[in-house]
């Protein structure tokens, strides 16, 4: 591989946005890609690829490195000097480069890399709880497949088509994929790909959506013609997948306290042709009140400390801090106890997150079945998906019944 100048520089630029300004990795990586119209695909996918895999490995590759935060500008290219080292990447004559230790750096991974903090870059507090609640094993496994490059999953639009024809119209635009056994409606690319520039996306005939967030939707056991709620819709990618299993028949109330994430998930549901779908802001107790005792389903897709989806937002374990999780824990409950009055008798509803901590999880459940407002639910089943086990994205999900 031959380093370009330009890509190196946009690299590095973003890195400092990430680190120092602690900008979102992705929204830093989509300004970078509109720099120049002139890259090609290899080179969007370089400086892309790169960008998160150093912010991936920060805290290994700033070890080795021997520099602390906030970094300067010629400490983002001594993180860059170890990440080309590591992959094997031949440093050109840059000044940027001279004097890289590279047999150093070589010594000093294998020699960090006994340690899981290092090994698997996360910081102190992350991994004393991980192992604390899922057990010196289990973390170790499940952080080391955190760190490894997420497939990328489609959900088939059944509104609009099928399966096996979302496969053959992908394969006519150069696109391969692979069913996955177990999960109905998903493909994954053979390799990666921008799936946003294909006709069958401009069509609505798939959405990007990870294998095991395609499984809350189903979990729900929602019916044509009844009246859903998903009350923390966010973009809405399990609003669309209930608005499709319910064949736009009844309605889906999508909620969620950002007006701008349900305008996006407006412009989503136009073009899958989800037509059953009504959107509210939840700017006050108002919404909700209204819709006490109306709900035959309601989704709580609670916020959470993304700990399951770390491979693709390497950057929020940078980002985490104790006083958060403690923070969303207390949300987590407060979410259960007010949005399950919308339940009506003999409903159900699914609490999921895309955590693997129990205490986000099977604690909040059995927490709120103990309370006042959880009384008249019924524990039904739930699903703990952690990403080792199953190679896709760590969530959980819990049905429950209103008596």
């Amino acid at each position: 591989m031959r380093l370009h100048r330009n890509l190196c520089f946009a690299v590095i630029d973003g890195l400092l946005l990430i680190f120092n300004e602690g900008e979102y990795a992705d929204k830093v990586i989509q300004k970078l890609l509109k720099r120049d119209k002139r890259w090609g695909s290899r080179d969007r996918g370089f400086v892309a690829e790169t960008t998160y895999d150093i912010v991936r490995w920060k805290r290994l590759y700033a070890e080795i490195a021997q520099i602390k935060e906030p970094f300067s500008r010629d400490d983002a290219w001594r993180l860059f000097a170890v990440w080309a080292t590591l992959k094997g990447v031949k440093l050109p004559d840059w000044k940027y480069f001279e004097g890289t230790p590279s047999r150093k750096i070589k010594g000093r991974f294998d020699e960090l890399s006994k340690d899981r903090k290092y090994r698997e870059s996360i910081p102190d507090w992350i991994d004393e709880l991980g192992v604390k609640e899922l057990g010196e094993a289990k973390w170790t496994k499940e952080m080391a497949m955190q760190n490894k490059q997420a497939s990328v999953i489609l959900r088939t639009n059944t509104l609009k088509t099928s399966k096996a024809d979302l496969k053959l119209k992908l394969e006519s635009e150069g696109i391969e994929t692979i069913e996955i056994e177990g999960y109905p409606y998903a493909l994954q690319l053979k390799e990666r790909a921008n799936v946003f520039t294909t006709e069958a996306f401009k069509d609505g005939w798939f959405e990007v959506q990870d294998a095991s967030s395609q499984l809350v939707a189903d979990f729900l056991d929602v019916k044509p013609g009844m009246k859903v709620v998903d009350c923390c819709a966010g973009a809405g990618g399990k609003t669309l997948h209930l608005s499709a299993l319910m064949e736009n028949k009844g309605s889906v109330v999508a909620m969620d306290i950002y007006e701008s994430k349900l305008k996006k998930l407006k412009i989503r549901a136009r073009r899958d042709g989800a037509h059953n779908i009504e959107m509210k802001v939840i700017d006050s107790t108002k919404p909700i009140k209204k819709l006490h005792e109306k709900a035959d389903r309601l989704l709580i897709d609670a916020p959470c400390s993304g700990l399951g989806v770390l491979r693709r937002n390497p950057d929020s374990k940078w980002k985490l801090e104790p006083e958060f999780i403690d923070r969303i824990r207390k949300t987590q409950q407060e979410v259960l106890q007010q949005y399950s009055k919308m339940v009506k008798p003999e409903g159900k509803m699914v609490y999921a997150t895309c955590s693997v901590l129990p205490s986000e999880n099977e604690t909040q459940v059995k927490t709120f079945l103990k309370s006042e407002s959880g009384k008249d639910f019924t524990f039904i089943k739930d699903k703990k998906i952690l990403a080792h086990e199953t190679g896709f994205d760590g969530f959980y999900m819990a049905l429950l019944e209103k008596k």
